[in-house]
């Protein structure tokens, strides 16, 4: 080969392995929704969109239907976190294929129900946020799978509809989503209709299917849409080390079956309340609660046949290793009609310390477990058998935010029962592994990047 020709093959490799190589990621600044609107449709794994400081009116809203790639997502960000301001009409709406897509920093003011990820988006995350949308409607709605929702705001919201509400395709709730280090906070009653959720997880048409998702490290605080606070529609959903504090309203286990809720707090709040099978309720504290911990008493069965949309009656519900202080209520089932109560729970060393009687049941009760639980200064047992708690001073140690089981507490050391694939046991109480959340702790201002 001569050395023309040499040359020639040399300049063509070279240009076959430019076109080979990928393109580089860029920083793009935009002043407009127009300019936004338009780097968003040109975007390339890596690239990070970012809005100037400022507000914004939307007539529509920003689609987003680019991807992403691993290590290398899309990043639209506001110029500073909470300095960009989206108002108007139109939201970021994720539609399928968008994946690994960031959405930072911005504060939402527009109408309700336009933020949102549809079914068939994966990868993307909402981050450090301020929600603070207008009229009836979600400010936030995922039915995409694989998703991080975290340290974002939502507040001040006066109208129907939900904080946060997750959705999924079909009859499958999204799956594997991250929710964490949120803050919920000023929820306006409405009225006592139904529909005003803090946080509703799926939908009674999801609720035999399996998410496989995990909320924790969230704040709640002075939530009252309805009589619901956290709304559960779903199966295999864990929901753990969150604070709800001061909220007339209450956390549900609605529709759906294996979920596990474990070593959250609950203070000055309706508690939590029990529908469906095979639950796992461990190591939470409850104080000042009415109820602390409500079972409920079933009107169908879906097992059986009966509507997804029934108060399913709970089956093989465990209850263990949770502290109950000071609480007008502990451990209840009311009155139904006809009702079908709840079968084989396991209600085992838990702590009740102070307040109402330990355990009403106003109900069918088939197949109970009741074992190890210690009572101290509770008004009576209540419906609790005499074999299932022993009367004794657990001896909780006091902190600036409650009670605590101490590792050489004897309700710990003497504890004859066990019960295997137990995440969490009566330490991590302690404030070391676990605690209240404070606002300082979760939201947009959390992290400082």
């Amino acid at each position: 080969m001569n050395i023309q020709n040499a040359k020639k093959w040399g300049l063509l490799l070279l240009l076959v392995l430019f076109w080979q190589m990928p393109l580089f990621a860029d920083s793009i600044k935009v002043t407009s929704i127009e300019a936004l609107q338009k780097a968003i449709n040109n975007a390339r794994p890596g690239d990070v969109i970012i809005l100037a400081n400022g507000t914004y009116t939307t007539t529509e809203d920003i689609r987003v239907d680019r991807k992403g790639a691993p290590g290398k997502p899309i990043t639209i960000c506001a110029e500073t976190i909470g300095g960009a301001e989206i108002s108007g009409l139109g939201g970021f709406d994720l539609v399928k294929p968008a994946a690994y897509i960031i959405i930072k920093g911005f504060k939402f003011t527009h109408r309700s129900s336009r933020a949102k990820t549809a079914g068939g988006t994966r990868f993307c995350r909402w981050t450090q946020n301020i929600f603070e949308n207008t009229g009836d409607g979600e400010d936030l709605t995922i039915a995409g799978s694989d998703h991080e929702i975290d340290y974002n705001t939502f507040q001040n919201k006066n109208a129907m509809g939900r904080f946060l509400a997750i959705r999924g395709t079909g009859s499958q709730i999204a799956e594997r989503l991250h929710i964490h280090h949120n803050y919920f906070n000023n929820y306006v009653s409405q009225g006592g209709k139904n529909g005003a959720e803090t946080l509703q997880f799926g939908l009674s048409g999801f609720s035999l299917s399996s998410s496989n998702s995990v909320v924790e490290y969230n704040l709640f605080e002075h939530c009252a849409g309805e009589n619901e606070l956290i709304s559960v529609k779903a199966s295999a959903v864990t929901l753990r080390y969150n604070t709800i504090r001061d909220c007339p309203a209450q956390f549900t286990l609605r529709h759906g079956n294996k979920s596990k809720v474990y070593n959250n707090y609950f203070i000055n709040t309706p508690g939590l309340r029990i529908f469906g099978d095979d639950h796992l309720v461990s190591s939470n504290y409850f104080e000042n609660c009415k109820p602390a911990i409500f079972i409920g008493n079933g009107d169908g069965e879906v097992a059986d046949g009966a509507r997804l949309t029934v108060h399913d009656r709970p089956d093989r519900v465990v209850i263990i290793y949770n502290t109950l202080v000071n609480n007008r209520q502990n451990f209840v089932m009311t009155a139904r009609k006809n009702g079908l109560g709840a079968t084989y729970t396991t209600f085992a060393n838990n702590i009740i310390q102070g307040g109402g009687p330990a355990a009403v049941i106003a109900g069918p009760y088939p197949g109970a477990k009741w074992e190890g639980n210690i009572l101290f200064n509770v008004m009576d047992a209540g419906s609790m058998p005499s074999d299932g708690y022993t009367t004794a001073d657990p001896k909780l140690m006091k902190t600036k935010w409650g009670y605590y089981v101490g590792g050489n507490n004897p309700a710990v050391k003497n504890s004859k029962f066990y019960y295997p694939n137990v995440r969490a046991d009566l330490d991590d109480h302690g404030p070391v592994a676990n605690y209240v959340l404070t606002p300082e702790d979760v939201g947009y201002n959390a992290i400082k990047k």
